[in-house]
């Protein structure tokens, strides 16, 4: 059993944490970087990913990064290379896989799904 203090203090370290992912996901980020503007040991930010979050690090990075690339795939007239930079990838086939690891599709063919989708929903109005 924890104290209440060591969980107010790692629910805090998380939160604070999860902001600098939601607003700078598109940059070069790290665990130490992170750990470091939260006034924090790397370890207690991996405490408080594992117990507060449920997670790693590296997979919430990674979750926040495929969900922005979803949107971006879904409502913008960006190419997947563009998406790839603006959430935090160099490569567009290393973004790829992670998105196809993440969605179950690859890039492309979930904008392709969606466009179908829309398609089909438009179609269902109109009848």
């Amino acid at each position: 059993m924890q104290r209440p203090a060591t969980i107010r203090h790692r629910t805090s370290l998380y939160e604070d944490a999860a902001a600098i992912v939601a607003e700078e996901y598109g940059g070069d980020l790290s665990l130490d970087d992170i750990a470091r503007r939260v006034a924090s040991s790397r370890r207690q930010l991996q405490r408080a990913y594992a117990e507060i979050g449920r997670t790693t690090f590296r997979e919430h990075l990674t979750a926040v990064r495929m969900d922005r690339a979803a949107e971006m795939l879904t409502g913008r007239g960006l190419t997947v290379r563009e998406v790839a930079h603006r959430v935090g990838y160099r490569q567009a086939a290393q973004f790829a896989k992670a998105f196809r690891r993440h969605h179950g599709v690859a890039p492309s063919d979930f904008r392709a799904g969606r466009r179908q989708e829309s398609l089909d929903i438009g179609l269902s109005r109109a009848a």
